[in-house]
């Protein structure tokens, strides 16, 4: 069977602009966000319903050949990027965008609808939905449940796979299942949407989601927070949670990551007139009727005792502008690392109580055994997910992770990471970068279990070849 067999039975299926094949509109879609991983296709289907991505899956499973499902192309792990051979073709789920229907508590959306478009959505109707990152101008609400992602509101709100009311998929077969109905009980034996989610496209290709939104006429404020060491910022941490259930981020970041925005970052500015070692950034959010404003209640939280024999210093946001000017210091940290010169990077997940520990002593052990090294963490305390980088000697080259050197930091942090308890992979997924890896650290019991559920998912192995697992 050949890709050309493959197309002419789609050619009768799909509207032509649904299969592209000129080699200049599919280059940008090859080479993954971090410009590590290039593959080959020939081709890019773009379907603009499920009746399409069904009839291609039926001819990808007639002909043999794989499917790779693109969402915004924002994967930090290769888990979009077709593999190098040119067996596969990218299925770009980007024309699926519309929103079907959205009220004050629930949307649903297609796969190809991007988060801020959702945000826009969702404002409009007086919701919003609970879940940020970074790329939120890029990435699919479709990739974000493929690859469960987190992002900064996780400690109020948790991860996609909590803001997941239903899923509707593609499966084997061409068969569509539809979970968009949002049953609060249903109890047909395990559950086809939480499977799906966090599969990394490897079980079925996600064509629709309904989403929980959360009321969003609410004011927030930010504060941004110096401390002497992770320790104290998690005993801060704890005692906000004792004391509010409006604390929706709690982000930690060392000086180290600080100053390199401040350096490569324009137009950034340092919040605190002294440094600190370590800043935690904190948003509170209140309902708009409220009689206390955010910024009175960070400043009430924070100036109890509890909290002030923790802090060196602080500055609270007074207007929605200084909060923003706040999140771009957070959210630009990793435009900095890469900035500032090659690091093995690594998205990882502790025990809470453990990641103080894990941020100094593990931090210098590394440094210890591979000598110019420099290893530091930053990210969501509130949920245990650090990321965590190991920045190349002075003069390695822009390839250094990739080396045999930046493999076996990356080997050694994975190990310490399994033996604290955690995973080397909290929110970004495994792709085709940790899937060795997670072979070599997982328990024989969940190795098994993934297997078979791929291949009884998946039998005829089309589904996001070489990622996640085979």
């Amino acid at each position: 069977m050949t890709i050309a067999a493959f197309l002419q039975e789609l050619s009768g299926r799909l509207e032509p602009r649904a299969i592209v094949t000129d080699p200049q509109a599919i280059a940008p879609w090859l080479t993954d966000w971090r410009g590590r991983w290039t593959g080959r296709s020939n081709v890019l289907l773009e379907p603009a319903d499920v009746s399409a991505v069904s009839a291609i899956v039926v001819a990808a499973e007639r002909h043999g050949i794989g499917l790779v499902p693109q969402g915004g192309n924002s994967s930090m792990v290769g888990g979009a990027t077709p593999p190098e051979n040119g067996s596969a073709v990218l299925l770009s789920l980007r024309r699926m965008n519309r929103i079907r229907s959205i009220a004050p508590d629930y949307a649903i959306v297609e796969a190809g609808v991007i988060l801020d478009t959702l945000h826009h959505a969702a404002d409009e109707v007086g919701a919003r939905f609970p879940l940020d990152l970074g790329a939120r101008g890029s990435a699919t609400v479709g990739g974000l449940a493929s690859t469960n992602a987190g992002g900064v509101q996780v400690l109020r709100f948790g991860t996609m796979r909590a803001q997941v009311q239903g899923v509707e998929a593609v499966l084997s077969g061409g068969l569509v299942h539809d979970g968009l109905a949002g049953l609060k009980k249903d109890n047909r034996g395990p559950s086809l949407d939480h499977l799906l989610i966090g599969a990394e496209g490897t079980l079925g290709i996600i064509t629709a989601l309904r989403l929980r939104l959360v009321p969003g006429r609410v004011r927030r404020a930010a504060a941004w927070i110096g401390l002497d060491s992770p320790h104290a910022a998690l005993r801060l941490l704890r005692h906000l949670e004792r004391a509010s259930d409006r604390i929706e981020a709690f982000e930690l970041i060392p000086a180290g990551n600080l100053a390199h925005v401040l350096r490569h970052i324009p137009q950034t500015r340092a919040p605190l007139a002294k440094a600190a070692p370590w800043n935690v950034l904190v948003e509170a959010v209140v309902d708009s009727e409220e009689k206390e404003a955010p910024e009175q209640l960070l400043e009430r939280l924070l100036s109890h005792r509890a909290a002030a024999d923790l802090i060196t210093d602080a500055v609270i946001a007074h207007s929605g502008e200084q909060t923003e000017q706040l999140w771009r210091l957070r959210h630009s940290i990793s435009e900095a690392e890469r900035a500032e010169g090659p690091a093995a990077q690594h998205d990882i997940s502790l025990p809470i109580e453990s990641v103080p520990d894990f941020l100094v002593h593990e931090a210098r052990a590394i440094e210890h055994r591979f000598p110019g090294t420099q290893a530091s963490g930053y990210g969501h305390l509130g949920d245990g997910n650090v990321h965590f980088h190991v920045r190349a000697p002075d003069g390695a080259g822009k390839d250094w992770a990739d080396s045999i050197e930046g493999k076996a930091v990356s080997a050694m942090v994975h190990d310490l990471v399994t033996a604290a308890g955690g995973s080397i992979s909290a929110e970004h997924g495994i792709g085709q970068m940790k899937k060795d890896e997670m072979a070599r650290l997982s328990s024989p019991a969940r190795m098994q279990a993934m297997r078979a559920i791929k291949h009884a998912m998946d039998p005829a192995g089309i589904f996001n070849p070489g990622k996640l697992i085979d």
